[in-house]
């Protein structure tokens, strides 16, 4: 759905553009009619508008332009007043630059409204009294559970969420943290968007957290923090299920309610205290203590080869602070997010021509309904069709033929020379551009596949 909704105003912004300077549009599709075939159409004046049955975007075929449908007879013909060729290169450019417009203005205005209807909700760095816990992704760059982090390239960290960044995530960032009192300085590495395309970004790092009681055995996925698609740290979420007799605890004889005392003989206070010491023992039977009462048993529950016992730990979280905004202030909020979004693409990209991190964090549509997940909200929904908005903006504007990006470069070389670039180069460059298209694609969803069966 929010693709769709994009693609359509993508397209409706290269529509707007050239009837503005009396271009005819043949087309307005969602989707692509392959082959002639479509689900359905309307003609409304001299435009067709309808939905193909190929979803991988859409378009608008613009009269007298080489464009996605290749159709090149109308081109033997004299230019017409009212096609695409016979228009000053300035206002082809405005034509092809309107859906990249478009998208930037829509994904500012949904971060907007988003910003001014829900706020921000934040974790205070100085509420965490027992420091971070660190995941897989975190312990790699030599965090420690009980660490705290004081400062960001110097400047002094007042939200956790921060941490989940982009500007700490992206630019090889020094954190400074404090550890059994002593002040230290750690490197962000710059393979750190590896690790985290490889763990998740709840493997990376969150509040340290007091845990002992068992709640109800749940799936060993609801035993993670859940972090919202912006970065921001969320509510530990358990859902509660019927205990399930295949789960190690109950096999072991654990019930709700019962207090774990030490594991392996180590005493436990804190959540990471029980999940790390039962991680690191997968598939082998561990020494559990557990307060049931006044009476205290001792148990041997074998671990999951996921490394979990399949128990849920209600946990004592650090208090949340939720920032609201005005109308006009949510629009700074906007902006800035739109502007950050944007850039991020454009370092990760970079990042990625230099060798500093690995095309296999590109994603296709399958990478993005997994950042979604299952459950649908509409602050979720909004904000990823937000981040997806700037993210088609910028990736059109890449300088790849067939996209808005490489027609731009192709019209200001046109605007250098004096005269236009030959049809016959034009086809061409098209041609080589939908197969660069394709190849992209499908490396993006061999790639989410791949990532599906943990390759």
């Amino acid at each position: 759905l929010g693709l769709s909704i994009l693609v359509i105003l993508h397209e409706l912004g290269h529509f707007l553009a050239a009837r503005a300077f009396g271009i005819k549009v043949e087309k307005f599709y969602l989707f692509f009619d392959a082959w002639g075939f479509k689900l359905f159409s309307f003609k409304v004046g001299d435009t067709e508008y309808g939905v193909g049955w190929l979803p991988l975007g859409g378009y608008v075929k613009i009269a007298g332009m080489i464009d996605e449908s290749m159709d090149t007879e109308q081109l033997n013909a004299p230019a017409q007043p009212w096609e695409f060729r016979s228009k000053p290169a300035w206002q082809r450019l405005i034509v092809m630059l309107g859906g990249i417009i478009v998208n930037v203005i829509v994904g500012i205005f949904i971060f907007w409204m988003v910003a001014f209807k829900y706020g921000d909700t934040f974790i205070p760095n100085d509420k965490l009294a027992y420091g971070v816990s660190p995941g897989v992704v975190g312990k790699q760059m030599g965090l420690k559970a009980g660490d705290k982090i004081l400062a960001v390239n110097g400047q002094k960290l007042i939200y956790l969420d921060e941490i989940l960044s982009s500007k700490v995530l992206l630019n090889n960032t020094k954190l400074t943290i404090s550890r059994e009192g002593k002040t230290m300085d750690l490197r962000v590495p710059e393979s750190v968007l590896d690790s985290i395309s490889k763990y998740k970004i709840k493997e990376f790092v969150a509040p340290r957290m007091v845990a002992k009681k068992i709640g109800t055995v749940v799936s060993p996925e609801d035993l993670q923090p859940k972090v919202s698609l912006f970065g921001k740290i969320k509510a530990l979420i358990v859902k509660p299920e019927p205990i399930k007799v295949e789960a190690p605890a109950y096999a072991a004889g654990m019930k709700e309610g019962d207090s774990i005392l030490a594991v392996n003989g180590k005493t436990v206070k804190f959540y990471d205290d029980i999940t790390s010491e039962v991680y690191k023992n997968k598939g082998k039977k561990i020494d559990v203590k557990v307060q049931r009462g006044t009476e205290i048993l001792a148990l041997t529950p074998t671990v999951s080869k996921e490394g979990t016992l399949g128990i849920s730990i209600p946990t004592i979280r650090p208090a949340l602070t939720t920032i609201n905004y005005g109308f006009l202030e949510s629009f700074s909020i906007g902006v800035n997010k739109g502007w950050t979004t944007f850039t991020d693409n454009a370092k990760g990209i970079w990042k990625m021509i230099t060798g500093k991190l690995s095309a296999r964090n590109i994603s296709s549509p399958i990478g993005i309904a997994q950042v979604y997940g299952s459950e649908f909200e509409w602050e979720k929904f909004w904000g990823l069709t937000g981040l997806i908005s700037m993210a088609l903006a910028f990736m059109n504007l890449l300088p790849i033929p067939a996209l808005d990006g490489g027609h731009v470069v192709f019209l200001i070389i046109e605007m250098i020379k004096g005269k236009p670039l030959s049809d016959k180069f034009m086809e061409r460059a098209q041609v080589a551009g939908f197969v660069i298209l394709l190849s992209l694609m499908v490396f993006a969803f061999g790639n989410d596949i791949l990532k599906g069966f943990g390759i």
